[in-house]
């Protein structure tokens, strides 16, 4: 067996200084969850703050009742999941037909592509394009504008130009055409720096609420984070309602619904599920922006 490795001073404030750091980004979520599940009264009056008093789940019960929150939740899965898979495909295609100098145009294409990352026409301009293109009060207005991102297709392009190119030459000398080459060769090789594309895109859809309420009235098409949006300022006037409308008649102080339970219980309902499924995806994340970060 060979010798442990000394533990030195900076060691130790390494350690330290992580765990610190990693304590700090764990404690908001920690402090909604345990304001989530205690006395609302106590949690309303702040005296909730390392620990949770009173237990009960009766917010969370509550809080799936508001109206419309079900129907929301499955607008953000389907703009979340429909627009991370449309992102990941032409960021990854568009990534790898950068490369080739076979491109109609390449780099009069890159160069106006990075070009729109840098100028942006404004609020009222983006607003007349959607409604010329009929994406207003169309769930498709969450799905279209964000395909072609140029900050992810630059990661791609990087990221395969670190590959070795002798396994694209090779197959094409066989035969195989770009596309073919691209499914059967490229991709395999891409995956970290697509599931970190998937990641941005992922939270980027899912955290998204100012499309919904620059584009969207009818009710239906409304996203969680909208309704998030909307509870988070109405939050007093809605847990006025619950308290008449739903079983917190009877009830004490405890599980009466206050601003604050409204607030800090939406909050985490809308926090959870993108929670669970970043630590999936995480392995690659590192690995991934590191290459897709190394060439310009």
């Amino acid at each position: 067996m060979g010798k442990m490795r000394k533990i030195t001073i900076f060691d130790i404030l390494n350690y330290t200084w992580f765990a610190l750091f990693t304590l700090v980004c764990f404690f908001p979520f920690y402090y909604l969850l345990i304001n989530t599940i205690s006395n609302n009264d106590l949690s309303s009056r702040g005296l909730i703050m390392f620990y949770p008093r009173g237990l009960h789940i009766n917010n969370y019960i509550d809080v799936f009742r508001i109206p419309g929150l079900g129907t929301a939740a499955l607008v953000s899965i389907g703009r979340t999941v429909i627009g991370t898979l449309l992102t990941v495909a032409a960021s990854g295609f568009l990534g790898y037909l950068f490369t080739k100098n076979a491109m109609w145009g390449r780099k009069f294409w890159y160069r106006f592509l990075i070009v729109t990352m840098y100028f942006n026409a404004g609020l009222i301009p983006w607003y007349l394009i959607m409604l010329k293109l009929g994406l207003v009060n169309n769930f498709l207005a969450y799905v279209i504008p964000g395909i072609v991102a140029p900050f992810n297709i630059i990661l791609v392009k990087t990221f395969i130009e670190s590959t070795p190119i002798a396994l694209q030459e090779s197959a094409q000398i066989d035969g195989a055409g770009f596309f073919t080459i691209f499914l059967k060769i490229v991709m395999p090789l891409i995956t970290p720096i697509l599931a970190t594309i998937a990641i941005f895109s992922a939270i980027g859809q899912w955290n998204s609420f100012q499309d919904t309420l620059f584009l969207i009235t009818n009710s239906k098409l409304f996203t969680l984070q909208f309704l998030l949006y909307r509870y988070l300022n109405e939050a007093t006037s809605l847990a006025t309602l619950m308290k008449s409308t739903g079983g917190a008649i009877n009830a004490d102080l405890t599980n009466m619904q206050t601003a604050t339970s409204i607030r800090t219980t939406v909050s985490m309902v809308v926090v959870i599920p993108i929670l669970l499924v970043y630590p999936f995806f995480q392995r690659y994340f590192v690995k991934g922006i590191l290459i897709g970060a190394v060439k310009g």
